[in-house]
C-alpha cells in the first residue's frame, strides 16, 4: 500500500527527483544570459611567496579579453573578508583574525590564492590570457607540519604576528589532575587525522548580472548561504539588500565549503559586473577546487584518559593542534567541535582540553561534513578501545560501563558550544542503542564463532563498535512563510539552500502534517532571497530542525487563520471547526466543507473590507530560533577483512543504529545516513590531501586523490530511535553529517581487530593500502 502523503512521518518519495533525474533542475552553470562574459583566474603557484608586481598589459591587448584586474585596480574595494563566525565568548581564548583580501597584495600565502582576475568572451581566451601576466615573486620559506609552524624561528604566515599560532582555547571542568592520581589506569596516545577534501560533485559557480536601469543585482551562487551572501555584497557594494538578489538553485553537494563567506570570486564577479554592465560567468574547475575550496581535518592530539580497573573513565586530557590554514575567516568552529565531541555519550566528569590554531601555507579550512567531530570521536573511542585491551575488558562492556543514562537528560557539560551556548545535551537513551548495533551486527556470536573459524582458515577478519554524539541544529534562526493559493496549492518559502538534502519534500511533508493536505499539494521555493528575506543557512545538521519548526509554526498559524475565516463563513464557533483533508468543516458533521482554497479566496476579497485585527489571505510567517542545538547520536559498527599481504581491506557488513529525534521521513533520514557512512569510509581509507614540506599539493587530481565507489561502499543496515528534542516543537535533531563521524574510529578498531597477533595499533586517519602496509611491515607479524 502506498503511503498516506498526509502523514508527516511517512516514507514520501522526493518532491525535487523527478525534476533532477529528467534534467530539468537548474544548476549555477546552467544560467546562460545575453551578452555573458566568462572570468578566469591567475593563481598562485607558490605557497609562500612575496609579490613584487604584476603586469598584466599584454593579457589586456589579447583580442576577446574585456577587463583584467589585478589588486591595485580593486581600490578601496580591497579589503579583508570579513570574519564569518567570531569565537565564543570561552574565558581566557585567544583568536587572531586574519583574512583573506579578494586578490593578492603583499603576499600570497598558499597554492591557488589568486593574483589576477581575467574577463574574456569566453572561457577558453580568458583561460588562454592567463598566460599573458607576467608576476614578480619572491619565494618565501613555507610552514605546514603544524609543530615546526610554532617552533621559534619558523616562517610567519602573518609577519604582523609574533608566531603562526592563530588561537589559544581552553575549556575544563572538573580536577583532572586529581582525578588522575586516583587512576589504575592511564592510556596515553598521540592520534593524528589527516586533511581530507569535501570533493562535492559540484564545483563552485557564480553568475552575476548588473541591471542597471532597475539598479539591481542579480547573483546566482552554489552557496549554502544565500541571504547572508546578499547581505554582505549589499553592505561591501553600496547597496540596499533589496537592490541585491541571491539565488542559491539546486546545488550539487556542499558538505560545508560552501558556507564560506566570502570566496574571492564571491567578492570579484558582482564588483566588476557592476563596472562592465554586462553579466559575468565563474565556474571551477577540479584543479581549481584542490587549491582554491576550502578543506578540513588536519589535527595532532596528544590525549590520555585514566579509568579504574573496572574500566571506568575517570577523566581525560586533551592537547592538540589544529591547522586552520593559511586564513581565518570560518573562526574556531571546528576546533571547538573537537573539543565538545570527545565527550560523547560517556559520563566523564572531568575534562581538560586545549588547543592552539595554527596558520600554516596550506589551503584555508572551514568546515567539511562532520566539522571537527570525527577527530573527537576519533581521539575518545580509541582511547577507549586501547584501555579496553589493557584492562582485558570487552569493547561493548567498556562502553556500557561509562554511558550516561536516561534520567541524566538535559546533560549540561559545563563548557561552551561552537555557538556560544552551554553544551547541552538535550535528550538521549544510549544503552539501547549501542545493544541493537551489537544485535544487528551478531557481535558476540561472530567473536565467539566467526572469527575463531576464519582465523583457523588463515582469514584475517574484524569487528568494530562506535559511538557518538552529535551537536546538530544550531541557531541563530531560521523563518518560513507558508501561503494557500486560491487554487488549493499550498506554497512555502524558506531561507535555506538545499543541496540534496530532501528539504523540498521534509518542509511539504511538515506543513502537509499541520494542514492535513497531500504533500503533492505543497510547493517547496528555497534558496532565493527575493521569495524570503531573512535566515541563515544550511549547515550544522539544521535545516530541518530549525527551518522545518519554522514551517512547523507557520503553518500552525494558516490553520489558525483558516479556522478563523471558516468561523466567519460557517457562522459557527472556531472551536467547533475542525479542518480534515485539506477542508474545514463543522466537527462530527456529515457535510464536505469549505477547501482550504476556497476559504483562502475568501480571506482576500475584492470588495469590503478586512476587519480590525485580522490580515487578507491564507499566509502567515514565523521564525524559529532554538536557545541551543539539539544532540543526535548513534552508534555504528561494522565488519571487516584484510589481506595482510596486500594491505586492502574489504568492509563486509556496515550497521547503523541513530537517534536523530522525531523522523519526518524515514527513506531521506537513511539516505543522508548512507551518504555519510560513504564520506566517512572515504576519509578512513581513501582520501588523504598529501602536501611537502613547502605547501605544495601533490595530489591534486582524482587521479591521485582516492574516493570510494559503489564497490568500496556495502550496503548498509539501518536502524532508528526516537528520544524527541525537548528543544524545538516538532521534536527533532539533525542527521545530515551522522553518518560519517564515527566512521574513521570505528575502522581503525575493526581494522586493528582484524590484524590481531600482527603488532599493529592505529593511531591515525586517514590510512591507505600503503600507509597500512608500512604499519605491518613495522609490526611483529606471526
Amino acid at each position: 500500500m502506498p503511503a498516506d502523503t498526509r502523514d508527516r512521518n511517512a516514507r514520501v518519495p522526493r518532491n525535487e527527483d523527478a525534476r533532477l533525474l529528467t534534467g530539468r533542475a537548474r544548476f549555477v552553470d546552467d544560467v546562460r544570459l545575453p551578452d555573458m562574459l566568462h572570468v578566469a583566474f591567475l593563481r598562485s603557484d607558490y605557497a609562500h611567496a612575496r609579490l613584487r608586481g604584476v603586469d598584466a598589459s599584454a593579457a589586456r591587448r589579447r583580442p576577446g579579453v574585456a577587463a583584467v584586474y589585478t589588486a591595485a585596480d580593486l581600490g578601496d574595494y580591497s579589503k579583508p573578508a570579513p570574519l564569518l563566525v567570531p569565537p565564543p565568548p570561552i574565558p581566557g581564548l585567544v583568536f587572531h583574525a586574519c583574512t583573506h583580501l579578494p586578490l593578492a597584495t603583499d603576499k600570497v600565502r598558499h597554492v591557488g590564492e589568486p593574483i589576477a582576475m581575467v574577463v574574456a568572451e569566453s572561457r577558453y581566451v580568458a583561460e588562454d590570457a592567463l598566460a599573458d601576466i607576467v608576476v614578480e615573486a619572491e619565494p618565501l620559506e613555507a610552514v605546514g607540519d603544524l609543530e615546526a609552524a610554532l617552533a621559534p624561528g619558523a616562517p610567519r604566515v602573518h609577519d604582523h604576528l609574533e608566531s603562526n599560532a592563530a588561537a589559544h582555547v581552553v575549556q575544563r571542568k572538573g580536577d583532572y589532575a586529581s582525578a588522575r592520581t586516583r587512576a589504575d589506569l592511564v592510556i596515553a596516545r598521540r592520534l593524528l587525522y589527516d586533511r581530507g577534501a569535501a570533493a562535492a560533485i559540484e564545483n563552485r559557480a557564480i553568475v552575476a548580472q548588473w541591471d542597471a536601469p532597475a539598479e539591481e543585482l542579480t547573483v546566482w551562487d552554489t552557496t549554502q548561504a544565500p541571504i547572508p551572501i546578499r547581505n554582505g555584497l549589499a553592505r561591501m557594494l553600496g547597496l540596499l539588500e533589496s537592490q541585491v538578489r541571491v539565488v542559491a538553485p539546486f546545488v550539487g553537494g556542499g558538505f560545508g565549503p560552501k558556507i564560506m563567506m566570502f570566496y574571492p570570486e564571491e567578492l570579484l564577479l558582482p564588483w566588476a559586473a557592476m563596472r562592465l554592465g554586462r553579466p559575468l560567468k565563474w565556474t571551477e574547475d577540479r584543479q581549481e577546487n584542490f587549491h582554491a575550496t576550502t578543506q578540513e581535518r588536519g589535527q595532532v592530539h596528544d590525549a590520555e584518559m585514566a579509568l579504574t580497573r573496572d574500566g571506568r573513565i575517570l577523566g581525560v586530557r586533551d592537547r592538540f593542534l589544529f591547522d586552520t590554514g593559511a586564513y581565518d575567516p570560518y573562526g574556531l568552529t571546528i576546533p571547538i567541535n573537537t573539543q565538545c565531541t570527545l565527550l560523547g555519550p560517556y559520563d566523564i566528569q572531568h575534562y581538560d582540553s586545549e588547543f592552539t590554531a595554527v596558520f600554516t601555507n596550506r589551503t584555508l579550512v572551514s568546515p567539511v561534513r562532520g566539522a571537527g567531530r570525527q577527530h573527537g570521536v576519533f581521539v575518545s573511542e580509541r582511547l577507549l578501545d586501547i584501555a579496553a585491551r589493557e584492562l582485558g575488558l570487552d569493547r561493548v562492556e567498556i562502553r556500557k560501563r561509562n554511558l550516561l543514562g536516561p534520567d541524566r537528560f538535559p546533560h549540561d557539560h559545563r563548557i561552551l558550544f561552537q555557538d556560544s551556548a552551554p553544551l547541552v545535551y538535550d535528550s538521549g537513551d544510549y544503552l539501547p542503542a549501542l545493544e541493537q548495533a551489537a544485535d544487528m551486527i551478531g557481535y558476540d556470536a561472530f567473536r565467539r564463532d566467526e572469527q575463531p573459524r576464519a582465523r583457523a582458515a588463515g582469514r584475517h577478519v574484524g569487528v568494530g563498535i562506535a559511538c557518538y554524539v552529535e551537536g546538530t541544529g544550531i541557531g541563530p534562526y531560521e523563518g518560513a512563510r507558508v501561503t494557500v493559493e486560491p487554487g488549493g496549492t499550498v506554497r512555502v518559502a524558506t531561507g535555506v539552500g538545499t543541496q540534496g538534502q530532501g528539504h523540498y519534500t521534509v518542509f511539504a511533508q511538515i506543513v502537509a502534517g499541520v494542514l492535513d493536505v497531500e504533500v503533492t499539494a505543497v510547493q517547496v521555493v528555497t534558496g532565493d532571497t527575493r521569495e524570503f528575506q531573512w535566515g541563515t543557512g544550511t549547515f550544522a545538521s539544521r535545516g530541518a530542525v530549525v527551518a522545518g519548526s519554522a514551517c512547523h509554526a507557520a503553518a500552525l498559524a494558516v490553520r489558525d487563520k483558516a479556522l478563523a475565516v471558516a468561523s466567519r463563513l460557517l457562522d459557527m464557533p472556531a472551536d467547533r471547526l475542525e479542518l480534515a483533508a485539506g477542508r474545514v468543516r463543522v466537527r462530527g458533521s456529515s457535510d464536505a466543507g469549505v477547501a482550504l482554497g476556497e476559504l483562502a479566496a475568501e480571506a482576500n476579497p475584492l470588495r469590503g473590507a478586512v476587519r480590525p485585527g485580522t490580515e487578507p489571505g491564507l499566509e502567515a510567517t514565523a521564525y524559529f530560533g532554538p536557545d541551543r542545538g539539539s544532540t543526535a547520536s548513534g552508534v555504528h559498527a561494522m565488519i571487516v577483512e584484510v589481506d595482510p599481504e596486500t594491505a586492502m581491506v574489504d568492509i563486509t557488513r556496515y550497521v547503523v543504529v541513530h537517534d536523530c529525534g522525531r523522523m519526518i521521513n524515514p527513506t531521506i533520514v537513511e539516505g543522508q545516513i548512507h551518504g555519510g557512512v560513504a564520506h566517512g569510509i572515504g576519509n578512513a581509507f581513501f582520501e588523504q590531501l598529501v602536501y611537502d614540506d613547502q605547501g605544495q599539493l601533490l595530489n591534486a587530481s582524482f587521479m591521485d586523490y582516492l574516493l570510494p565507489t559503489a564497490t568500496d561502499v556495502p550496503p548498509i543496515e539501518t536502524a532508528h530511535r526516537e528520544t524527541p528534542s525537548p528543544f524545538n516543537p516538532v521534536g527533532l535533531k539533525g542527521v545530515g553529517e551522522a553518518g560519517c563521524i564515527p566512521t574513521g574510529a570505528l575502522f581503525a578498531q575493526a581494522v586493528e581487530d582484524a590484524l590481531h597477533g600482527f603488532g599493529v595499533e592505529i593511531t591515525e586517519i586517514p590510512l591507505s593500502p600503503s600507509r597500512l602496509f608500512d604499519l605491518l611491515q613495522r609490526g611483529s607479524r606471526p
